[in-house]
């Protein structure tokens, strides 16, 4: 709104207002005046006349009671008056319809002024002989003042017509004055817009009120100043372009002779590192020759002094093999053309893979290797796992070059973790080493130089570990330390910024299910390392001191072998192992073609040290199975029971697909309430709850089901659904559901699942083969996507074409009636109904071949979740479309030959 009109409107209104509320409360003052005035008049009237009224009653005198009671009917405002005694007589009534009479005498004057018609009430008494005065009759009088009202109406009326006159003058007068003023300010601003422009020639006439005068003075003295200011500019870039000009030339003869140095300088560079690459290859390719024909002579017979000194040369060429690496790396990071990798890495699974590398050196040496990752490091992380690994290798491998005896312990933990997106993780490794003085220390980190001039000799290495170790976290963002003392051996630490993928959250598996595990291991690192591990995967551990087991047996025994096995020892531990009455879990710290032959019974399984995590539960699943193996053939003659719940017809069928073998048995149900029918007469063993359904949805189901107590209480019930961010998830365990799955549903994880919570997984029939399909694509624009693409659709349909052909077509024939629901839920404005349609339709697309549907429905989906219906008219339009364009597809094929073309 302008000001002028602003300015109206204060002209107009205030005053208005002000006058109204004046005159109604004047013309309300008024009224009430009159209206008292008449009252004052008629009770002074009816007084003056009353005692004359009651004497002329007294005595009987009816026409001079008639004359008093016309005379009081001659005021305007009177309208009736009557005379009534106290025992129910009528002395006198005039004008009067009797629609009021008092029942009993007043005794005082009353006067009733509610409404327009007013009732006086007055006592007649007459005084007796004694001088007493008794009531014996009283006068009523009706009064209309329906006059007054209507006077004060009339000028009210006068007066609003008054008011109205006057707004229209004030509303001519201010919107004069406005406009005179909105045109001022409006030339002045475009005054001032010509000017940022650059047209400085505009001026403002100098008239009107003596501010618009001053406001149009300045404006048209800022115009001067800015020609002026033009006018200097102008002349100081003319004088300066003459003085660039001449630089110019002075520079571009010194570009030239840069250029000339720069390009000798990038080919001198060019040169070298084709050089380093040339001989970087000419040298590796003998030396994988000499390598590869050492380890086949290793293979041949050999005489002790032959064997030896085929190992040293074996050695020489590990030590030259990593020289010529190191050469590299060091080489590409002082050339600035090592470039760092971002992908999904799992510290865990890295640790283990640089251990693996170094277990040879370890058993060699008799040394304890063990890595430690702590439960609160994230996984998945996003970095470089090929040069976090180097650097672990470098690291570790230098820990165990320098230590004689003990250990060497890697440690990974969360260092600092301010959100969810980033963490900071340290990572130490100590050892029992020779330790290192601090002027070792300050020179420790220097390309080509060790801590000491006879390491070398002693030790081997070319110096570039630590330096190239240094460079790699300072180029991923972090920062590496060396704590040491001599003798005490020492501890390298380096930090790294990685991004936390997803939540971050691994959930635990219950590997061993509550069963008692006893753990004999007499290294104490590495004993307090297996107990987390098997308390975390569900087992109670007893340490013990001796292998030897006491009733009652456990579930399982771990026991680390000794290091030293002589045949004494061998056989020992053959007759411990026919004896137990458990699976065993053997743990040894050598190398696995110096293993003993200990002839493992039935359920006993042997692992090299260091143990990698993934190796240490499929190790001990394997141990439950063997113990498992009488119930599970049991089970499988009555067969796994499995309930799947899903109100969509596409979902129910992929997952009987995906479920059918011979050693299950599956039933469907296609809402909760079916479902909860199902339960009230059958058992199962496991079931896979769809979260949105109509009528009552998946966590609703599941509190039902949990309620029911008994073998529902404790029976698995998997949420399956195709969302699940961090709060929903949490929200489905607290419902009662042990575990997510993600629609589309993944064999392997679904097998996973099968395993974990069935303890088995019936073999699976053999699948007919498929062709290759290509990697899946990146679906980030729904533009790029394929209406229809039947390879996507086989993959989804586990291997089987005529399935995904199938599938395909019962989304197409459902598609009618989700047009019908999203239009009707948008015509209601219901964003629950909305959510349903699209979530139902989400949920079906992710099992078809349609991506470009699916994508547009996923995108809505989270859209809505998040942001509601106030910005998804861009989206749903997107939707519809996709349903046309799948529609007409599906209209094609069944006039032409299936095709997987777009």
């Amino acid at each position: 709104m302008s000001l002028g009109n602003r300015l109206t409107l204060w002209i107009l209104c205030l005053p208005l207002l002000v006058l109204l509320l004046v005159g109604v409360s004047a013309l309300k003052l008024d009224t009430e005046w009159r209206k008292a005035a008449l009252r004052d008049r008629i009770v002074t009237a009816v007084e003056l006349q009353s005692p004359e009224m009651a004497q002329a009653l007294f005595d009987g005198a009816q026409p001079r009671l008639d004359g008093m009671a016309r005379r009081l009917l001659e005021i305007d405002e009177t309208r009736g008056v009557g005379i009534y005694t106290d025992e129910g007589l009528i002395e006198l009534e005039m004008g009067r319809n009797r629609a009021q009479v008092a029942t009993s005498p007043p005794h005082t004057t009353q006067l009733d002024t509610g409404g327009d018609l007013w009732r006086l009430m007055m006592p007649l008494t007459v005084a007796d002989g004694g001088g007493a005065a008794t009531p014996q009759a009283w006068l009523e009088l009706d009064i209309d003042t329906r006059a007054l009202t209507l006077d004060y109406y009339r000028r009210l009326a006068t007066a609003g017509l008054g008011l109205l006159i006057l707004g229209l003058l004030l509303f001519v007068i201010a919107s004069a004055l406005g406009r005179r003023l909105d045109s001022s300010l409006d030339n002045a601003a475009e005054a001032l817009r010509r000017l940022r422009t650059g047209d400085l020639d505009i001026r403002l006439p100098e008239e009107g009120a003596p501010e618009l005068r001053r406001l149009a003075r300045h404006v048209n003295a800022l115009g001067d100043e800015m020609q002026q200011s033009r006018e200097n500019m102008q002349r100081q870039i003319e004088q300066t372009t003459s003085e660039l000009e001449e630089s110019m030339e002075t520079i571009e003869i010194k570009n030239i002779e840069l250029d000339l140095a720069h390009r000798r300088a990038l080919e001198a560079n060019r040169i070298k590192s084709e050089f380093l690459a040339s001989m970087s290859h000419e040298i590796r390719t003998p030396l994988n020759g000499i390598i590869g024909f050492c380890r086949l002579l290793g293979r041949s017979r050999l005489e002790p002094r032959q064997r030896e000194w085929l190992d040293q040369v074996q050695v020489a060429c590990d030590n030259l093999l990593a020289l010529v690496n190191d050469v590299l790396d060091f080489s590409r990071m002082e050339a600035g053309r090592l470039e760092l990798d971002r992908a999904e890495l799992d510290m865990v699974s890295l640790v283990d893979e640089a251990l693996a590398l170094q277990a040879p050196l370890a058993h060699q040496k008799g040394l304890h290797l063990l890595g430690l990752v702590y439960d609160d490091v994230p996984s998945p992380l996003r970095g470089d796992p090929l040069r976090i690994r180097q650097v672990l290798t470098n690291l570790t491998h230098n820990a165990l070059k320098f230590t004689e005896q003990g250990e060497v312990i890697v440690r990974v933990m969360v260092e600092e973790q301010n959100d969810e997106e980033q963490v900071l993780l340290r990572v130490s490794i100590s050892d029992t080493g020779i330790g290192l003085t601090s002027q070792e220390q300050h020179n420790l980190f220097q390309a080509f130089r060790q801590a000491a001039a006879s390491h070398p000799r002693q030790y081997g290495g070319s110096g570039l570990g630590l330096a190239i170790s240094r460079q790699l976290v300072e180029q991923m963002g972090g920062q590496i330390t060396v704590e040491s003392e001599p003798s005490r051996g020492s501890t390298f630490s380096f930090t790294l910024p990685l991004a936390v993928v997803g939540n971050g959250v691994e959930t635990s598996d219950d590997i061993l299910g509550s069963n008692r595990v006893a753990l004999f291991e007499p290294h104490a690192p590495t004993r307090h390392a297996l107990n987390h591990l098997l308390t975390l995967w569900g087992g109670q551990v007893e340490e013990i001191h001796q292998p030897d087991l006491l009733p009652p047996a456990p579930a399982l025994l771990v026991a680390a072998l000794p290091t030293e096995l002589n045949a004494d020892v061998v056989e020992e531990w053959r007759a411990r192992l026919q004896a137990c009455p458990c699976p065993v879990l053997l743990l040894v710290n050598m190398a696995p073609l110096e293993l003993p032959d200990l002839h493992l019974p039935r359920g006993c399984e042997i692992l090299c040290k260091p143990v990698s995590r993934q190796a240490l539960a499929d190790a001990l699943r394997r141990c439950g199975s063997a113990r498992r193996r009488p119930a599970v053939e049991a089970r499988e003659e009555h067969k796994a029971r499995i309930l799947v719940v899903d109100d969509n017809t596409i979902n129910r069928r992929l997952l009987r697909e995906l479920l059918q073998r011979p050693g299950l048995e599956l039933a469907e149900a296609a809402s909760g309430e079916e479902a909860l029918a199902l339960a009230e007469g059958e058992a199962f063993h496991l079931v896979l709850m769809d979260i949105r359904m109509p009528g009552m949805d998946g966590i609703e189901a599941t509190q039902a089901l949990r309620r029911m107590g008994g073998h529902w209480a404790r029976c698995p019930i998997i949420a399956v659904t195709a969302h699940a961010h961090d709060s929903e998830r949490t929200r489905l365990q607290a419902a009662g559901m042990q575990e997510v799955l993600i629609k589309p549903v993944d064999s392997n994880r679904l097998e996973t699942i099968l395993q974990r919570h069935l303890g088995f997984v019936p073999p699976l029939p053999a699948p007919a083969p498929t062709p290759a399909l290509p990697a899946a694509r990146e679906a980030n624009v729904a533009a790029d996507l394929a209406v229809v693409d039947l390879e996507l659709g086989t993959r989804l349909a586990n291997g089987s074409e005529s399935l995904a052909y199938e599938l395909l077509d019962q989304l197409v024939a459902s598609l009618p009636d989700t047009l019908d629901q999203l239009r009707e839920a948008l015509a209601r404005g219901d964003s629950e109904a909305l959510l349903d349609a699209v979530h139902a339709l989400n949920g079906a697309c992710r099992y078809c071949g349609a991506p470009e549907l699916a994508l547009v429905a996923e995108t809505l989906e989270t859209r809505l979740r998040s942001r509601g219906m106030s910005e998804v008219s861009s989206l749903l339009e997107d939707l519809f479309s996709a349903i046309d364009r799948l529609s007409e597809w599906h209209a094609q094929r069944q006039e032409a030959p299936p095709s997987t073309a777009r």
